[in-house]
C-alpha cells in the first residue's frame, strides 16, 4: 500500500474531532486538503473507512478498528521520534581527543577550558601523543576523534583543515640569521639543524622543503619533545624549524624567531574515521576545536608576533 504519514494523521484528526473542518484547523490543512487526503486513503486501502452527510462524518466499522489501532500507533511514533531528537540535542558524556604534542599544548588548553564552560555535562580525555599513535587510536575507534599534522592522504579518515600555519626559523638571539632584514630558506644551506624525528608530523614536511629547494644542511640531533629544542639551540647545537603554533619562546631564552621566505606551510586536521558519525557530544567538542583555531588565526591576523 502507498499512503502517507500525513494521510494517516489527517485520518485520526478527522476520527477525533467528527469534522473535516475542525480536522483542518488542528492540523493546518483546509478542509478541501483534509477530504483529498481522507479519499486518497480510502482509495488505496479499498474501503470506505467515513460515511458522510451534509451535518456530520461518522466511522465506518473498517474506519473504527483503523482509528483505534492508529492513535496508538501514531502515538509511539512520536514519542520515538522525540527520544531521537532528545538524543541529538545531548550535551553530555566522555568524549576522547587524541592530538599530537604541539597541538596538545598549545591549542587544546583553549578548547579544553571553553568546552569546560559550555558544556559542563561533557568530559573531555585529552591523549597527549606523537602523530602515528593519534592515527591509529582514531583507525581503533579507541577515541572518538584527533588531531594531526597535514595535509593527510590516508583513505581511512575523514578529515577537515581547521588552521594553516608557516615553518619559522629559531635561532640563537647572537646568531647572525637574527640579524638578517629578511630570513631566507637558503640562508640555512651547510648549517647544522636541531630537527624533531619522524614521530613528529612536522619532520616529513620540513624534509620535503629541503628537498624542494634543495638546500644541503646537517641534522646533528633528532629529538622527540618539541620543548627540547629550545635549550639545544640556545646552547648553540644548531639552529631549528618550528610551526608557528609552538609560540610564544619560552620567556627568559636568549632565542629569536623568524619567518623564513618563501612561506612554506602546515595544515592542522580534525580527523575521524571514514563514514562514522560522531556522537552529540563529540561533535559538539569537534566544533569548539574548529572555532578556537578559527580565534587563534584571526588573533595572529590582528596581532603577528613574527
Amino acid at each position: 500500500m502507498n499512503y502517507t504519514l500525513r494521510q494517516l494523521r489527517t485520518f485520526v484528526a478527522v476520527a477525533r474531532h467528527g469534522s473535516f473542518s475542525q480536522a483542518g484547523q488542528a492540523i493546518g490543512l483546509s478542509q478541501s486538503a483534509v477530504s483529498h487526503s481522507i479519499k486518497e486513503l480510502e482509495g488505496e486501502m479499498g474501503v470506505r473507512l467515513l460515511d458522510r452527510t451534509t451535518r456530520e462524518v461518522m466511522l465506518t466499522e473498517a474506519g473504527q478498528q483503523l482509528a483505534t489501532r492508529l492513535e496508538r500507533l501514531l502515538e509511539e511514533l512520536n514519542t520515538s521520534v522525540q527520544d531521537i531528537r532528545s538524543y541529538g540535542e545531548q550535551r553530555s558524556g566522555t568524549v576522547r581527543v587524541a592530538a599530537s604534542q604541539t597541538p596538545s599544548a598549545h591549542l587544546m588548553p583553549q578548547c579544553l577550558a571553553s568546552s569546560q564552560q559550555r558544556y559542563p555535562e561533557i568530559r573531555v580525555i585529552l591523549h597527549d601523543r606523537v602523530q602515528q599513535w593519534v592515527l591509529q587510536s582514531v583507525r581503533n575507534a579507541e577515541v572518538d576523534f584527533g588531531i594531526v599534522i597535514g595535509p593527510l592522504h590516508d583513505a581511512d579518515f575523514d578529515s577537515e583543515e581547521i588552521l594553516q600555519e608557516p615553518f619559522l626559523l629559531l635561532c640563537h638571539q647572537d646568531d647572525a640569521l637574527a640579524q638578517v632584514a629578511q630570513a631566507q630558506w637558503s640562508m640555512l644551506a651547510g648549517r647544522r639543524l636541531v630537527l624533531q624525528d619522524y614521530a613528529s608530523g612536522s619532520r616529513v614536511l620540513v624534509d620535503a622543503a629541503l628537498r624542494q629547494l634543495a638546500l644541503d644542511v646537517e641534522v646533528v640531533q633528532e629529538i622527540g619533545h618539541p620543548a627540547t629544542l629550545y635549550p639545544m639551540v640556545e646552547a648553540g647545537i644548531g639552529i631549528s624549524i618550528l610551526p608557528a603554533l609552538a609560540l610564544p619562546l619560552p620567556s627568559g631564552r636568549r632565542l629569536t624567531v623568524r619567518r623564513l621566505y618563501p612561506e612554506i606551510n602546515r595544515s592542522l586536521m580534525l580527523i575521524k574515521r571514514k563514514n562514522r558519525s560522531l556522537t552529540p557530544a563529540a561533535e559538539a567538542i569537534w566544533q569548539e576545536v574548529r572555532q578556537q583555531a578559527l580565534l587563534l588565526t584571526q588573533d595572529r591576523s590582528r596581532n603577528p608576533a613574527f
